[in-house]
């Protein structure tokens, strides 16, 4: 089963830049969007063969996440069960017989780290919402996780260093997830592969000079790695200032 998780940075903006071409040709089993920036009604995207779900921030125009599934699952969850954090969008879960699967647009520290207290706050809830998943089955989890997670994760570390996305409470909260049963998929195949990135900011030519983050990821339940067949980031994916990220698993 191929599984893709794109932060398309307002998606009816991405369907202008290609969105609905990579979409046909990937032909995912799962495509899953982060970002997606709309409201129920105001864009027509309704893929043949595929069941939707969105969940939409109560706030106009902000974050939102969307979910498009080859086979209908057994139950749909969106957000993680606490009102606190349940308001802007950042969670739809999918179950099947043998998995969840949950994609995630983990809220951004912002500027001056202004949010970090409530980052703190929700890395915690929602770790200890995936860990009560992986108790009964599985999990693949995606999205945009807003952290990168290793000095080679990024072009620059050293100037980073106590930026949003790069601290250490962001980073160290990664590192318990990974601890707590989680794997990385990308660094599952790619222990020390440098230079390929997720994400570029749309200033400085940050793209094309290729100084950028790793901040998307597919995270699964360490009893599934074994069943990973490969893990990428499709950096040559333009439409938006991250790109594509993917991984086959099979055997579920």
């Amino acid at each position: 089963m191929k599984f893709i998780s794109w932060n398309v940075n307002g998606l009816r903006a991405c369907v202008q830049k290609g969105f609905t071409e990579f979409f046909e040709a990937a032909d995912a089993d799962f495509f899953c969007l982060q970002e997606t920036k709309l409201q129920e009604g105001q864009i027509d995207f309704a893929p043949e063969g595929y069941y939707a779900y969105w969940n939409y921030a109560v706030k106009k125009g902000y974050s939102g996440t969307a979910v498009f599934a080859k086979k209908e699952p057994v139950s749909v969850a969106y957000g993680i069960g606490m009102e606190e954090h349940d308001q802007e969008g950042r969670v739809i879960t999918l179950e099947y017989d043998e998995f969840y699967l949950v994609t995630c647009y983990t809220p951004n520290s912002k500027n001056e780290l202004a949010r970090l207290p409530y980052r703190m706050e929700w890395e915690d809830a929602f770790r200890e919402y995936l860990l009560k998943l992986d108790e009964k089955k599985p999990v693949v989890m995606c999205g945009d996780l807003n952290v990168a997670h290793r000095e080679i994760d990024l072009k620059n570390p050293k100037t980073n260093r106590h930026n949003a996305g790069f601290t250490d409470e962001e980073r160290g909260k990664f590192t318990e997830l990974l601890e707590a049963g989680f794997t990385d998929s990308f660094r599952y195949f790619y222990p020390e592969e440098t230079g390929v990135y997720s994400w570029w900011s749309y200033r400085f030519k940050a793209r094309e000079k290729n100084a950028g983050w790793r901040i998307d990821y597919f995270c699964v339940s360490d009893r599934l790695r074994e069943k990973m067949v490969s893990a990428g980031i499709h950096t040559e994916v333009f439409g938006s200032d991250h790109c594509p990220v993917e991984v086959v698993i099979e055997g579920m």
